[in-house]
């Protein structure tokens, strides 16, 4: 029996209008509906972070799959994809079998089982009952980039210190250093929005982002967590000594900017390697990857919502390329890899380099330094998408493609892309996100 919090009808309502609502309005009127939720400060310990009231500011947080978008997944909405119902991304419907396996990697958990422990008690009991769901849960694929969505869990802007801090000490367990900073960094650009755009301010802020639980912490019996708010969301599934970090969303609006006084930059790592893995290509394979110049506001395929997406290979394999663009190519896919905790990232890469001849590398859109392009690498046991989108809540749709300046104008999913709005996603094809494959074969075989 799970210990959340029971969904009320009320509450799956306001999840499903919102995102509905969003999918059916068009323009404008689509940006607004998706501002924050409600207004005022919440960043402190006695703050409710319940709210229905409906702010009408400046847009914010549009997410990727929007109105006019590439089809990136809104959220949960209309047809919300249920853990039972789970196939994964797969290139046409059929899982290829055989692919995930349960076994010893050598690699504890035994640090983040303990970071999750602690941190569940340091909670109140209210605290952990509205966080706490069974491990099979549908809450798994209840996740949204969107701003204002209506999330569970504990929430970091209404903990006391003591408690938040455990929090990031179980983040700084699970991810890599380069992990935590990414994801610390994405909050603070997520509170420069809403300082810059001057709305949102229960969701446009530090403090948005939620803890739930799937099962208990365990070396031996199957667990996860979920972190999610805008712009991030970290799905992280434990078994044994085995670890699935996926679906994982990163993304910001901006990009860049200067918050409190520190100069924060993200997604270079992700820009740079990707342009170096095309580069590494000869002329006559680069007009096979590159399939246009032209990119639209918003091309990413596989986000919230997409959990049984269909997605064909598109591109050119890597088992045409050369040593050293084979080389380019896990270099780029190790900077996603890499937001895990160092040894678990190893293991991950193994796997990918195992199916490296039948990964594709696809690309839409220029492709200088500077450029706003689109990149995807995709394999049997990983699926990697970045995306330079067009502005939502900074800048305008005259932004250069450097993403130079604010404007604080809206540009929308049909707007011109910028590399001051980025979208990435990671994710495990063929059934093995939120360690659905590696659950099943648990269940299976040890039960």
């Amino acid at each position: 029996m799970s210990q959340h919090r029971p969904r009320t009808p009320e509450t799956e309502l306001s999840r499903r209008w919102f995102m509905n609502k969003a999918l059916l309005t068009g323009g404008v009127a689509a940006l607004a509906t998706m501002t924050g939720c409600s207004s005022g400060s919440s960043d402190s310990a006695s703050t409710s972070s319940s709210s229905s009231s409906s702010y009408g500011g400046p847009p914010s947080g549009m997410p990727s799959g929007g109105p006019g978008g590439g089809g990136g997944g809104m959220g949960p909405g209309a047809s919300e994809v249920k853990y039972a119902d789970f196939t994964g991304v797969t290139t046409d419907g059929k899982i290829v079998d055989g692919l995930y396996s349960v076994h010893s990697t050598d690699v504890s958990t035994d640090s983040v089982v303990k970071a999750a422990q602690a941190f569940l008690d340091g909670l109140s009991s209210t605290q952990r009952k509205s966080c706490v769901f069974d491990v099979d849960d549908d809450e798994w694929l209840k996740w949204s980039n969107v701003d204002g969505y209506e999330r569970q869990g504990v929430r970091m802007g209404d903990i006391t210190d003591k408690q938040r801090d455990l929090g990031y000490a179980l983040l700084g367990t699970a991810l890599s250093a380069d992990g935590l900073t990414q994801t610390r960094n994405i909050m603070k650009l997520n509170a420069f929005l809403g300082d810059y755009s001057g709305g949102g301010r229960e969701t446009l802020t530090e403090g948005a982002y939620f803890f739930t639980f799937m099962g208990t912490p365990s070396t031996s019996k199957p667990w996860g967590f979920q972190y999610e708010g805008h712009h991030v969301a970290i799905n992280y599934f434990v078994l044994g000594d085995q670890v699935v970090m996926t679906p994982t969303f990163m993304g910001s609006e901006p990009t860049s900017a200067t918050y409190n006084g520190e100069k924060i930059t993200t997604f270079k790592k992700e820009t740079t390697a990707g342009l170096t893995a095309l580069r590494a290509l000869t002329d006559a394979q680069r007009k096979k990857v590159i399939s246009s110049e032209t990119k639209a506001g918003d091309n990413l395929k596989a986000g919230a919502g997409q959990d049984n997406l269909k997605l064909a290979y598109q591109g050119l394999a890597a088992a045409e390329f050369s040593d050293t663009a084979r080389d380019k190519l896990l270099d780029l896919v190790r900077v996603y890899v890499g937001n895990m905790a160092d040894a678990h990232a190893e293991v991950r890469m193994s796997e990918v380099e195992e199916h490296l001849d039948d990964t594709y590398f696809y690309w839409i859109g220029e492709t200088k330094d500077s450029s706003a392009f689109y990149y995807r690498v995709h394999s049997p046991v990983v699926l990697i998408e970045y995306d330079a989108q067009s502005p939502l809540g900074y800048g305008n749709k005259s932004s250069s493609s450097s993403g130079g300046g604010g404007g604080g104008g809206m540009g929308g999913p049909g707007g011109t892309p910028t590399q001051q709005h980025i979208h990435t996603i990671i994710r495990t094809p063929n059934g093995g996100d939120y360690g659905v494959d590696l659950l099943k074969l648990h269940l299976e075989h040890d039960h």
